[in-house]
């Protein structure tokens, strides 16, 4: 699977500001939402998910999301280089989110916020006690700095997210104000409140473009201690750090070191963590989840093996089809290959039973649609009349469900059927097309743990005909061929924040289909999705969301874009005994690195054992 989206992460980690139609006028608050009122007071003392008197210090070391195998950058907002883990903690940001609310932020940099009554502009008070970890002071120059470098240089998806805010300027050295444009003002301030902001003096020395391992000067609770590039990289906490005592810090960033180590594959990493060289890890492989940890250490409390409930919606995670490319075009082929893939087979063998199909791209949330469009569903479909197909309005488009064998034979006709209707006759062991080219379908990977699950898929690729094969390149390859678009099928997920917007041009754009390392992987372009997404942008209330993105779920879902693959609803983790959490778990957030601290007791014992 590709690297996850830290930067879509970066900028989308929260929502915004009181919709358009909200009859407060605008006024300076200590935090922003967009549906609904704040959870917290202004005079909060610190989020209810933390322990307040959590100790400090210790270390965690741990691998990050499954394919991080190796980084050669020490800058994660630029389309360059392979960044490293956990850079995000070098930055500090106006606000952060609340992670047992769905869609609130409070003031961290700045102090409050206050959204024009017209929802053109957001003006920010900067804290006077905000600094750099080289001592220098946090200004609204560094802010309006952030801001120009991210959009100009930063990566595409931020020219993208960005588009509509106007300008970024610095009223005076605590006062920053943006400008939007457009109607589809609501989710332009989760960009700019939620945004890194960067040392002016720093980037200004140092190129922000170039991919490099200069180790930068931000304002967040850690900096970089050591590193050694593809192997690990160490942050330590810093004690000097600006905001330790504000209440949206308070109880958090506990770990005196978190150390992010860098295996050559899975199978590396697991070995490493069961002799005990890290302390963490989540796991992603079901096999391993269900057989390998079946060891003395987990049986007699060394090592702890559980899984915390994920509230957060699953996404959409599958073998995306990239329709840039002529063989691709016709839905019939992309229907093909959809039928092809047995998920019942592969959850019974491969994954213990451990995971559900996926099926929407707002899958395990209100916005999947279900069953045939309800009346506010087809006032949002009906107007595109005969341009969609009759898929759109009936039951919601959902993967075929196998007979669990393997080889289910009425879907892999069903799938030949569709492509000697697409012109991809059979000719000996062959699909060729009027020209005599063959059908040729390479699946594109960069880590042997999914070879297991795709071998059976191009078996059955290959019954139905299609020259079907797999290439497993080296991460950097990787990367390069997927941010170009140079693929035929790839693995990719996309997760969804409670309250998407503007991230969805991202993901399922026009433009985005057509820009070089967005997370487009498919090329969906579709001006009716583009419309829709408008939709969703544009609610008002969570009733309008919800309603705007099942009726999105249900025209992406008929485009075929995708074989579906898996999810589930909780994160499985493995650690060596030697932290303790707060009773509460962030609702909306796995909360290690946040909320977590090392326990000295519990190491003293884990030594003696």
């Amino acid at each position: 699977m590709r690297l996850v989206h830290f930067i879509v992460a970066t900028i989308v980690l929260a929502t915004t500001f009181w919709p358009l139609a909200s009859p407060h006028a605008a006024e300076a608050r200590h935090g922003l939402s967009i549906f609904g009122p704040l959870g917290y007071s202004a005079d909060f003392k610190n989020f209810r998910y933390v322990n307040p008197d959590a100790p400090k210090g210790g270390r965690i070391s741990m691998v990050g999301p499954a394919g991080r195998i190796t980084f050669d950058s020490f800058n994660n907002y630029i389309l360059k280089g392979d960044a490293a883990q956990g850079l995000d903690a070098l930055f500090d940001s106006l606000m952060v989110r609340a992670f047992d609310e769905p869609d609130a932020v409070y003031g961290l940099v700045a102090k409050t916020a206050e959204v024009a009554d017209d929802g053109k502009s957001v003006t920010f008070i900067l804290r006077p006690e905000a600094k750099f970890s080289d001592g220098s002071a946090l200004t609204a120059e560094d802010v309006v700095f952030s801001f120009d470098a991210l959009k100009n240089q930063g990566h595409p998806s931020f020219r993208i997210m960005l588009r509509d805010v106007e300008k970024a300027e610095a009223l005076d050295q605590a006062t920053v104000r943006y400008t939007f444009t457009g109607d589809l003002v609501r989710d332009l301030p989760i960009n700019v409140a939620t945004l890194p902001i960067l040392s002016k003096k720093f980037y200004t020395a140092h190129k922000f473009a170039e991919s490099s391992l200069v180790v930068p000067v931000g304002s967040g609770p850690y900096q970089i201690s050591e590193f050694k590039a593809g192997t690990f990289v160490l942050y330590r906490r810093r004690q000097d750090y600006w905001g330790k005592d504000l209440a949206v810090n308070r109880g958090r960033f506990n770990f005196g070191e978190i150390k992010y180590e860098y295996f050559r594959d899975r199978t590396a990493e697991l070995n490493s963590l069961k002799a005990g060289a890290y302390d963490f890890r989540e796991e992603f492989t079901s096999v391993d989840w269900a057989t390998a940890y079946d060891i003395a250490a987990v049986r007699d409390g060394r090592m702890i093996k559980e899984s915390l409930p994920d509230a957060t919606p699953s996404g959409a995670q599958g073998f995306f089809i990239n329709t840039r490319r002529e063989k691709f075009k016709d839905i019939r082929v992309r229907k093909a290959l959809a039928l092809a893939f047995d998920f019942e087979w592969t959850n019974k063998n491969l994954f213990y039973g451990l995971y559900q199909r996926t099926a929407s791209f707002f899958e395990n949330s209100p916005m999947k649609a279900t069953g045939k469009p309800d009346a506010k569903e087809l006032a949002l479909l009906e107007p595109f009349g005969d341009k969609l197909p009759a898929d759109v309005f009936g039951e919601a488009v959902t993967p075929p469900v196998s007979d669990g064998s393997g080889t289910d034979r009425k879907l892999l006709r069903q799938a030949a059927r569709l492509l000697s209707e697409a012109g991809w006759e059979q000719k000996g062991n062959m699909r060729r097309n009027a020209k005599g080219q063959s059908l040729d379908v390479e699946i594109l990977i960069f880590s042997p743990s999914f070879e297991r699950i795709i071998l059976p898929y191009l078996n059955n690729l290959r019954a139905i005909g299609i020259n079907a094969t797999l290439r497993r390149v080296d991460p950097a390859q990787y990367e390069r061929r997927v941010k170009s678009f140079d693929f035929d099928l790839t693995t990719e997920r996309y997760t969804m924040r409670l309250t998407p917007g503007v991230e969805l041009k991202t993901f399922w754009g026009s433009a985005s289909a057509k820009t070089d390392g967005s997370y487009n992987l498919a090329g969906i372009d579709d001006a009716i999705v583009d419309s829709l997404i408008d939709r969703i942008m544009a609610a008002a209330t969570r009733e309008e969301l919800e309603t705007a993105a099942r009726a999105a779920d249900r025209v992406l879902r008929a485009g075929c874009y995708w074989v579906p693959h898996w999810y589930k609803a909780a994160h499985h983790l493995a650690y060596w005994n030697k932290f303790s959490r707060p009773d509460t778990k962030p609702k909306y957030e796995r909360g290690v690195i946040d909320t977590w601290w090392f326990d000295a007791e519990k190491a003293e014992q884990l030594k003696s054992r």
